[in-house]
This record gives C-alpha cells, structure tokens and sequence, in this order.
C-alpha cells in the first residue's frame, strides 16, 4: 500500500465527493453500498472507486460492500477532519462573510478562531461569533493564538503584502480566494486556491461547446 504522502492529489480530491455523498446516504438510512452501486450515483467506474479506497487499506469486502458509516469514518479519518487546525480570516467583506457564515470550519478539519480587516465599517462587527479585529492587531494574535492557516477573502494586492508578514510568522497553510499565486513565491507553503470565477468561465465554455452525442 503506498505512503499517503505519495497518494496522487487526483485521489486525494475524490475523497470529499465520497465522504459528503456517503454522509448524505447515512442520513437516508442506507447502512451498506457497493462500489457498483456507488459509481453509478456518483458517474464513476467502479475500478476506480476500489482503486481509490485501496490507496488507504480498501475498506470493503468483495460480496458485500461497504458498511456506509463505516466509510465514512474512515475517509474523516483519511483528510485527518477531527483535527481542528486554528485557522483566521482575512476579509469581511461580501465573500469572507460568505465564507465565515455559511462554512462549517469543524466539521471540515479547522477551528476559525480569528478574523481581520481593515475597513473601520467592519471592525468591531461580528463574524462567525467572532469580533472583526483590525489587520493592525495580527501579529499580537499570532502569537498569542498561534494559528497555523489563514484564509484569504480580498483582493490580490493586499493578500501579497499579508502572505509576507504571515510566512514570516511561520503561516505555511493558506486557503486562498485572491488572485495572488502564493504558491509561485512560497514554494514550501501548502495552498489550495479558489478562483471563483475560473469556475464560470470554464462553465461557460462548457454550455457554448456541448458534448456531442454519439
């Protein structure tokens, strides 16, 4: 079985389509699928599916399936989800209270513990039952608090100023909706970026140059 540092991000990005699909089927009642019967919900092989589990141990047994809310735990333990990670928040705008209100941060591995802004219309306001701190007051609440991600909600140029004084603090972790490319100037940093608008456009693509039907 290969070291889950060496699992392909192909792989590992699969994991919470299963884990959120899973969940919803164990909410229904459902106690025990197939990889047959899972690939046909989620437009998948089957091979694939087994192939996928088996990176982490497999899970099922052959005749029977899988015990859902055992899959299900054994994926949360897979993406490591009971961990808690301290997270802050940059941006209280339109998307970061998004991001703030309607993310379930410890359902899905983080603790958000702190969120900064600038704007004196937003500081002092409440955010995911958190108090908006001024960017000014970061670095004391850094190492105080010691979080270990940050989330980025705001525009390029000042996710580039913060991502220098965050790295400089030993922030390696970052979940980014800028337009900033953390990962070309900090190349150890750990970054999932989310480019919101990458997602239109390829929709857009996709309705203007549909599938031709065999």
């Amino acid at each position: 079985m290969p070291r889950r540092g060496n699992v392909s991000m192909s792989v590992i990005r699969r994991l919470p389509r299963y884990y959120r699909f899973l969940n919803h089927l164990k909410d229904k009642g459902v106690t025990r699928i197939s990889s047959t019967e899972l690939s046909v919900k989620l437009g998948l092989t089957a091979s694939q599916i087994r192939q996928d589990l088996n990176c982490f141990g497999g899970f099922g047994q052959q005749g029977y399936g899988y015990i859902v809310s055992q899959l299900c735990d054994e994926i949360a333990n897979i993406l490591s989800l009971s961990n808690g990670y301290r997270t802050i928040l940059f941006g209280a705008g339109n998307l970061g209270r998004a991001i703030g209100t309607h993310m379930s941060f410890r359902q899905e591995g983080f603790q958000l513990i702190g969120v900064f802004d600038n704007s004196p219309s937003r500081v002092g306001k409440e955010l995911a039952n958190l108090i908006v701190r001024d960017v000014s007051e970061m670095e004391e609440f850094c190492r105080k608090e010691k979080p270990v991600v940050a989330v980025f909600c705001l525009p390029r140029e000042a996710a580039a100023e913060l991502t220098e004084k965050l790295y400089g603090m030993g922030i390696r972790n970052f979940w980014n909706f800028s337009h900033f490319d953390l990962a070309m100037e900090y190349p150890d940093a750990i970054v999932e970026n989310v480019h919101l608008s990458d997602s239109l456009m390829t929709l857009c693509y996709r309705i203007s140059n549909p599938p031709v039907e065999k």
